[in-house]
């Protein structure tokens, strides 16, 4: 598929770039305006939840986050430079669609309407570039537009993310359209309580009540907490709350500032973690819902220098250290938009190439250009700082001599999101361990969104594509059958509290984390999993250990059980013919050391013993070792999967390394399955390359040992 000129292949590193690339981004809209301009339709048949009425208003809306970052700044006399012809349908067609009586009206909102999303973006652009869009207006086109956006009043809406769409709105109302602050104050103040009530600490928020852990895991999920669940993700920060947060701490700051206060110190605190989701080369670690809206991953960070938040003294939050983040990520996805564009340059469904499994039911043809959130740094003028500033190296790479020195480690635990974010100074690979997150909406797949074991910047991760064992793809997960692989469960909906500990690594101290899951809802087992960062002993492995309890009846009489966990997904594919790997894949003993395949720099294959699986390939190396105690199963397989394409969200075709472990009997005592997993990416990583001494490092396996209880040890 065709790249986009303009945004594909520009330098982004400066003012005029991110001008270019905006532009470019909206040029391909302009064949779909309607007559008068207020609603956009790409020419895709797919289909949203929604009418298709807000799918249109979508199209003319999302755009609006880098037309109002265009039209904020006045030109050299002083009046609005409108970018010749290319902004003017939004500048126009604002009137028909707030006008009841317009053939483009957008539609009154109601409950749990879609409208609501669409119109945080416009009162953005309202309270952005009020010259341009709102001045122009005749008076009773201003009393429409503000009669549709107090509509957002009185109205249901999602206890999440969402409830900031009305206070930008409410904000608009106040600020651009004169409405009474006394009416509109204590709907705002009620909606912020509600948000404020999202906070887990360290700046990061939940999107949405967090589901209490009670004494009694039967009690979890019940009543009123059924619909609540334990996660935070993209929208906690770039995507929605740390984002507005930021804009209400800049826009809001005379009308509340003790909470915009508040919110600034929330951003300070959320950046000195949220560096962590991105690779030295600005990759992003896919993780959660909505990952269609792409480059919006760095929105935190272009709302953070527009917010004025850049303390050059402070080496994580510097001008250049916030162009570095920004720029880095915006960079990574020019390089990798082959696949992101449609043939007519408008934004396609997907991640780095078009994908139905991965999307939303809320995701139309219109909905990827929530992406343009992290280009609202256009707003800032050009004499701004951040423009001036050197942009500097990701902060893992502080000993480049560019910056002063940010010592900070590869590896730490990132306690409000329950995860552990990996990147090991010896290593080379970029992923996070993931420990007790999930969501219960009715959105796609959440189970492979959030509820995996760990997820990569460069193998990303798999939703299924149906339900035998090679649709579901089950990367990073353990997935458990009780009818011989008719039918599957993996880790979702987690039990309890998250415990972190500390597993003593000769002498290292090694952050871990603890949760427990229960695979079917109506048997009472559960499991206990442990997840065990890299170390310096063995950097480019991790540990999981999955303690397997019945607690009530278990399992029944005469039924067979069947487990299987894989590591990495990573393309399989040779590199001279694009041929399948597996096809050609070697098998083993149970000790036939990765040597014996004369694997050099540059080979490729799929390998497979009785014990472990691996893959090389274009993409790097991916494997998996059972490191299990002896247990009650009768035959313990590693093997390659061949999964079914368009799975992973970064690669169309991949193989992944398994361990299988069947028992054709009940099981009925408790047990414990291991593994350790290998990665690595054939990107650089912070001070390693890719394929260095590869065979010696898959030799330096974790080593583990077990006492009479099941309790574990590593070395």
């Amino acid at each position: 598929m065709p790249t986009l000129a303009g945004f594909s292949d520009n330098p982004l590193h400066t003012k005029t770039d991110i001008t270019r690339a905006c532009e470019a981004l909206l040029h391909p809209l302009l064949p779909y305006f309607s007559k008068h301009h207020a609603r956009v339709r790409i020419p895709v048949e797919s289909a949203a939840h929604f009418d298709d009425l807000a799918a249109q208003l979508e199209g003319y809306a999302r755009p609006l986050w880098v037309v109002g970052a265009l039209l904020s700044e006045p030109d050299a006399t002083g009046g609005i430079d409108a970018h010749n012809s290319l902004l003017q349908p939004w500048i126009d067609g604002l009137q028909y669609g707030v006008d009841p009586s317009s053939p483009e009206f957008w539609g009154d909102i109601v409950d749990m309407d879609q409208r609501m999303v669409e119109a945080e973006i416009i009162s953005f652009a309202l309270l952005t570039a009020p010259r341009a869009l709102y001045d122009p207006l005749s008076d009773d086109c201003k009393e429409h537009l503000a009669n549709w956006l107090y509509g957002l009043n009185g109205k249901a809406m999602p206890e999440n993310n969402w409830r900031w769409f009305r206070v930008m709105s409410n904000l608009a109302l106040i600020k651009v359209c004169g409405r009474s602050k006394e009416q509109l104050w204590p709907l705002m103040e009620r909606d912020l309580q509600t948000l404020d009530s999202f906070d887990i600490g360290d700046g990061w928020s939940a999107d949405g009540p967090w589901r209490p852990v009670t004494e009694d895991p039967e009690d979890e999920g019940a009543g009123p907490s059924a619909a609540y669940g334990r996660h935070a993700d993209y929208y906690s920060g770039s995507f929605a709350i740390q984002f507005s947060q930021l804009l209400y701490s800049k826009l809001a700051a005379d009308l509340d500032p003790s909470r915009a206060a508040k919110y600034r110190e929330r951003a300070r605190q959320f950046s000195r973690t949220f560096w962590r989701y991105f690779d030295c080369d600005g990759a992003g670690i896919p993780f959660g819902r909505s990952l269609t809206y792409r480059f919006a991953m760095s929105g935190f960070y272009a709302a953070f220098a527009c917010a004025g938040l850049c303390d050059d003294s402070d080496p994580l939050m510097s001008h250049g250290a916030i162009k570095g983040m920004l720029l880095r990520n915006l960079r990574w996805w020019a390089t990798n938009s082959e696949g992101i564009f449609w043939p007519d340059g408008t934004l396609n469904i997907g991640f780095v190439y078009p994908n139905m499994y991965m999307a939303e039911p809320y995701n139309s043809p219109q909905s990827p250009y929530w992406a343009l959130k992290s280009l609202i740094v256009a707003a800032l003028p050009a004499a701004h700082p951040f423009w001036a500033a050197e942009e500097l190296a990701h902060p893992l790479l502080h000993d480049t001599g560019k910056q002063p020195p940010v010592h900070v480690a590869g590896v730490d635990l990132v306690k409000p999101a329950r995860q552990i974010l990996c990147n090991h100074e010896g290593g080379s690979h970029h992923f996070l361990l993931s420990s007790g997150p999930f969501a219960v909406w009715p959105m796609k797949v959440p189970e492979a969104k959030y509820s995996k074991f760990a997820y990569s910047s460069s193998f990303g991760f798999s939703v299924p594509a149906g339900g035998t064992i090679n649709q579901i793809a089950p990367d990073n997960t353990l997935a458990l059958s009780l009818d011989d692989g008719d039918t599957w469960a993996v880790r979702w909906i987690s039990v309890g509290e998250t415990t972190t500990i500390e597993v003593p690594v000769n002498g290292e101290m090694v952050p871990a984390m603890v949760n427990r899951w229960r695979p079917w809802r109506k048997r009472a087992l559960e499991v206990e999993t442990t997840l065990v960062a890299p170390c310096s002993q063995w950097p480019d492995w991790h540990v999981r250990v999955h303690r397997v309890r019945s607690v009530g009846s278990g399992l029944r009489q005469g039924e067979s059980f069947t487990a299987v966990e894989g590591g990495f997904a990573i393309d399989g594919r040779r590199r001279s013919d694009g041929r399948s790997l597996w096809n050609g894949r070697a098998q083993g003993g149970p000790d036939t050391p990765l040597s014996a395949y004369n694997i050099t720099d540059g080979s490729e294959g799929a390998f497979e013993t009785s014990k472990a699986a691996f893959v090389l390939s274009a993409a790097g190396a991916s494997g998996i070792m059972d490191l299990s105690p002896p247990g009650p199963f009768e035959s313990t397989t590693g093997e390659v999967m061949k999964t079914d394409p368009n799975t992973n969200l970064l690669t169309p075709r991949t193989l992944l390394p398994i361990i299988r472990k069947a028992s054709s009997d009940t099981l009925t005592q408790d047990f414990v399955l291991a593994t350790a997993v290998f990665a690595i990416s054939s990107k650089p990583g912070p001070k390693h390359r890719a394929t260095d001494n590869l065979g010696h490092r898959w030799a330096q396996t974790p080593r583990i040992s077990w006492d009479q209880g099941g309790h574990f040890a590593l070395a």
